[in-house]
């Protein structure tokens, strides 16, 4: 049964995001013989997200997956770009707080996300701290690269400090 299982996940993860037919079908066999497959539920809920922008079903399926393995550590990354999207800040922050304190989870990737929910929030200064604490995590120059562009990207938004003018520093001279 493992082996049928392990068929039709892999075909779908081979189909997605090409051939999307192919994928749900794949899926939804895999889900039959193993309805508490994680690596199953996790990609359906990518495909209800990322193709659908069905934000709500989507957290539903990585609601379930994590319910049934919270150390599937796939899973929390795609669930909290789900958040992120769909504005649950909140709920963001919480699971972000919980996956932090997993053994093996990525932590430059949860810390970008978390910069990514001060950036929403408009604090600035917050997300850049953020990222460099991220950068601390990162072991690898494209994921450094990653948190290079989001700190491009956050500069950009924060307001240039305002400079004193010509006429208040001669004043304050005399």
């Amino acid at each position: 049964m493992e082996n049928t299982l392990d068929k039709y996940l892999f075909q779908a993860i081979d189909a997605y995001p090409y051939n999307l037919e192919e994928t749900i079908e794949s899926l939804n066999y895999a889900l039959s013989y193993n309805p508490k497959s994680t690596k199953a539920l996790c990609l359906m809920g990518q495909l209800y997200a990322n193709q659908l922008k069905d934000y709500e079903t989507a957290k539903a399926y990585f609601q379930e997956a994590l319910s049934i393995n919270i150390y599937a550590l796939d899973v929390y990354e795609h669930y909290i770009n789900v958040l992120l999207w769909n504005s649950d800040l909140e709920e963001a922050e919480k699971l972000i707080r919980f996956a932090l304190k997993i053994k093996g989870i990525d932590k430059a990737v949860l810390l970008v996300k978390n910069a990514q929910i001060f950036e929403q929030k408009q604090h600035y200064k917050s997300a850049l701290k953020e990222l460099k604490k991220a950068k601390q995590f990162t072991y690898n120059n494209e994921f450094m690269e990653v948190i290079n562009e989001e700190k491009t990207r956050i500069k950009s938004k924060m307001k240039p400090a305002k400079k004193k003018s010509n006429k208040k520093r001669k004043s304050k001279k005399k």
